[in-house]
């Protein structure tokens, strides 16, 4: 029932009872209401897309001033005079709304420039009064033209003031920035897109209208959200855009890198749009705990405001780190589904449009607004050259029309004898009876004539413009390309054309692990490392690039044991399973991990000598700048991470290491220019602790420069003299290549033979190389050539073409 007041006149008011069905004012009250949230408040307009909120947010500001040159004012000032004067609503609500437009994570092109705490994925923003607010440029090309009449302008909620019911909109705004929004009995979903790509769709539009989706989609191949990320599948969007029903699948960024000592990390840069990084930890947490995860070992938010968004997901020993990936991305945030529902309002009603539609929608507002505009603009010269006409008619005859006036009683009978004697209209009179006395001069008689000329002609540009559609379409487009040039920016989002893969079946945790498959290990002369596995492909002879100087290629398992030796004699034990996996086909280590970095060690520690296997328990023989000798097996080695394999004087390092059996020779050069090769069965394996024994006798103010156990019939000899009045790598050095066997064998603690003789200027060897394929390294990286010819074992050499900074083994 309805109670209704009577208001007779003459009778107090009474109340007149209505019999009304229940069921008929429970519809008629929902359908008010449901277009009350569909049109006033849930859905964007498909021309400006913007809510009323927004809509109305924007433009207060910018009658406000707060323009992007001014400065900001209070976000609590903004709300409480969109409340007062547009938007009769909580003020929460519309704070939430302009918090949303000043946030670069959830609009592609933000609209308000933010002062403050404007909240994260994670964490809500401060409150009203501690932030501050002022338009970007982008919102600002929003609100061009208002003014000149180019969109329908209606009463606010009390009649008081007006607001208009759609912005110009430079930009196909719905599109750019998305919208989302839950109605009543329908809701919208949109993703961003790049202005770029959008513009230069609706442009192509302009020029075409019957283009078709596959055309457009030319332009627009997807969305390009704030966040980045990379978007999987394409076929779902391409849905989207023919029926305005879609969805996607939007992944993160992840990349495999080395996050710490003997420790691989998963390291996430970018994150699915609206997903927070504290989410996907929680998920995380939630996976482990539940076992539905293993082989992560913790998680790690390093998330800045100088250096973004960088997640770092620790993966344990033994785990392979992509298969680990695909995990995540199955139960965690890390990829996500976007549904795209494209419900917008067309003339004050709610449809389902596709990307073509959208784009029509926008590119006939925008024809509207330019014509609008023009109409505007043309009765307003049109109005103005009226009076400019008539006050160039006054100037000429200034004396008379004074004297019109003096003669006359008041300003009305002057109007009228003016309007008389000049034929002069009513505007006219008017403006010429407010002229001031200033404007009497010569030169202001050009300004009139020069402004006059000016009027007639933009009247008959814009007379043309208006008289052709083509010219309005082609005005539409140069402004929408203006507008992209301005504001574009690169696209974010990767787009991937793979198909996501199905749900699994949870696998289990061995499954994860890393195979124990044999490998090849390669450490660079530089210190870089890595592993490849060993497949038909790999083992095919490939060419090589002859700049991947190798201080180790090993043979052995992932799961395998090596030992890395260091100048100080100290032994590193790791296994290759967590080294990054190198392109077999790659010319270089391209990929690899700093050893040093890996292994955690510091510069005390020294450098990295030698890389051995430890399976066979293999005997090393070590040598040192003094000419210190020794051999040590290295079978039954205790479970330690290092062991010191050599008791060092002080100021004595170790400068060779080799896998040294008895059938090898042990050969040592010395700065002197002496070299010295003896059977390695010569020096009887000593224990641990052992200090060793003399191996070469070295000339005072001189050094051992090089120690290696090799087979002596295949081996090569490669020296490099030099002066110590020079800095090492400062200039071009003689070079020279011999064959070990051209050397005689002489006994252990001696000072062996006469390896190189030195020229003028040359009193030192800079460097020498014992091994089996020699490989020069310049400074910058680049290969040095060597002489191909050998010499004689006391021969001077050639000078190189450049000077060298690393001799190593070639990578075959």
């Amino acid at each position: 029932m309805t109670a209704l007041t009577d208001t007779t006149s003459g009778s107090q008011p009474s109340e007149r009872i209505v019999d009304v069905e229940l069921t008929d004012e429970m519809e008629g009250s929902f359908l008010e209401y449901a277009y009350s949230v569909i049109y006033s408040r849930a859905l964007p307009d498909a021309r400006d897309g913007l809510k009323p909120v927004q809509r109305r947010i924007i433009y207060q500001m910018s009658q406000m001033g707060l323009t992007p040159e001014k400065g900001h004012v209070k976000s609590a000032r903004v709300v409480g005079d969109v409340m007062g004067k547009l938007h009769p609503h909580g003020d929460s609500a519309i704070y939430d709304a302009l918090v949303r437009l000043a946030q670069p994570f959830s609009m592609r092109v933000p609209m308000v420039d933010g002062h403050g705490n404007f909240g994260s994925l994670d964490d809500g923003p401060a409150a009203a009064r501690y932030t501050e607010a002022r338009l970007r440029p982008e919102a600002m090309a929003m609100v061009r033209d208002l003014g000149e009449d180019v969109v329908d302008f209606v009463p606010n909620y009390d009649n008081q003031l007006l607001q208009p019911s759609v912005l110009p909109s430079a930009f196909p705004n719905l599109l750019v920035n998305g919208a989302s929004g839950i109605a009543v009995g329908m809701a919208t979903n949109m993703a961003p897109h790049n202005m770029g790509e959008v513009i230069d769709a609706a442009c192509h539009l302009i020029d075409n209208p019957d283009a078709s989706l596959d055309d457009l989609m030319g332009f627009v191949p997807g969305p390009d959200l704030p966040s980045g990320g990379t978007v999987v599948g394409l076929d779902g969007i391409r849905e989207a855009y023919e029926t305005g029903k879609g969805s996607f699948k939007t992944r993160a960024t992840v990349s495999i890198e080395s996050v710490g000592p003997r420790k691989t990390g998963l390291v996430v840069t970018e994150l699915p749009y609206l997903v927070g990084p504290e989410r996907v930890i929680e998920k995380i947490k939630d996976a482990v705990n539940a076992k539905k995860l293993v082989g992560i070992s913790d998680v790690t938010d390093l998330t800045d405001r100088h250096h973004g968004l960088r997640l770092v997901i620790g993966v344990k020993s033994g785990f392979d780190p992509a298969v680990l990936l695909q995990e995540l991305y199955r139960l965690t945030p890390l990829e996500e589904s976007f549904s795209i529902n494209s419900v917008a309002l067309v003339e004050g009603q709610p449809h389902t449009l596709g990307l073509r539609e959208l784009l029509q929608v926008y590119v006939a507002h925008r024809i509207q607004v330019v014509t609008r505009r023009s109409v505007h603009r043309l009765a307003q010269r049109k109005a103005r050259l009226h009076l400019v006409e008539g006050l160039l008619i006054a100037i000429l005859d200034i004396d008379e029309v004074i004297q019109v006036i003096r003669a006359s009683d008041d300003s009305k009978t002057a109007g009228l004898r003016l309007r008389e004697v000049f034929d002069l209209s009513e505007e006219q009179t008017e403006y010429i009876l407010e002229l001031r006395l200033r404007r009497l001069t010569k030169f202001s008689r050009i300004e009139l004539e020069t402004e006059r000329d000016e009027l007639v002609a933009e009247i008959s540009a814009l007379e043309a413009l208006l008289a052709d559609p083509a010219l309005v379409r082609a005005s539409v487009k140069s402004e929408l390309t203006e507008t992209r040039d301005a504001y574009d920016t690169p696209r974010r989002t990767i787009l991937s054309g793979a198909t996501p893969s199905a749900p699994r079946v949870a696998q289990a945790p061995e499954n994860l692990e890393i195979s124990d498959s044999p490998c090849e290990v390669l450490v660079s002369a530089s210190g870089l490392a890595g592993r490849r596995e060993i497949s038909e492909d790999a083992a095919a002879p490939t060419k090589r690039s002859p700049h991947d100087a190798l201080l180790a290629r090993l043979t052995t398992r992932v799961r395998g044991s090596l030992g890395a030796i260091t100048s100080q004699g100290v032994l590193h034990t790791f296994t290759p399973m967590d080294l990054p996996i190198l392109d077999a086909r790659a010319p270089k280590l391209s990929g690899g991990t700093a050893l040093k970095s890996y292994l955690g060690l510091s510069p005390a520690d020294g450098v990295i000598l030698a890389v051995v296997t430890l399976e066979e328990g293999p005997t090393i023989a070590l040598g040192t700048k003094r000419g210190v000798v020794k051999r040590v097996s290295l079978s039954d080695l205790p479970e330690r991470p290092q062991h010191s394999l050599l008791s060092l004087k002080d100021g004595d390092t170790v400068v060779g290491a080799a896998i040294a059996p008895d059938d090898h020779h042990l050969v040592w050069v010395t700065s002197a220019g002496a070299l010295l090769n003896f059977p390695a069965n010569l020096v009887r394996p000593q224990g641990l602790p052992a200090a060793g024994m003399q191996g070469v006798t070295v000339p005072e103010d001189h050094a051992v420069i090089t120690m290696a156990a090799v087979d002596r019939e295949r081996a090569i000899v490669v020296t490099l003299s030099g002066s110590t009045e020079v800095l090492p790598g400062t200039e071009s050095a003689r070079a020279k290549r011999t064959p070990l066997t051209e050397f005689p064998v002489k006994g252990r603690a001696t000072s062996g033979v006469r390896a190189h003789t030195f020229l003028k200027g040359e009193d030192v060897l800079v460097g020498a190389f014992v091994g089996y394929q020699p490989l020069a390294i310049g400074p910058r990286g680049q290969a040095v050539a060597l002489p191909e010819e050998t010499s004689k074992r006391d021969a001077s050499g050639a000078l190189l073409e450049g000077s060298v900074s690393s001799l190593g083994e070639q990578r075959s």
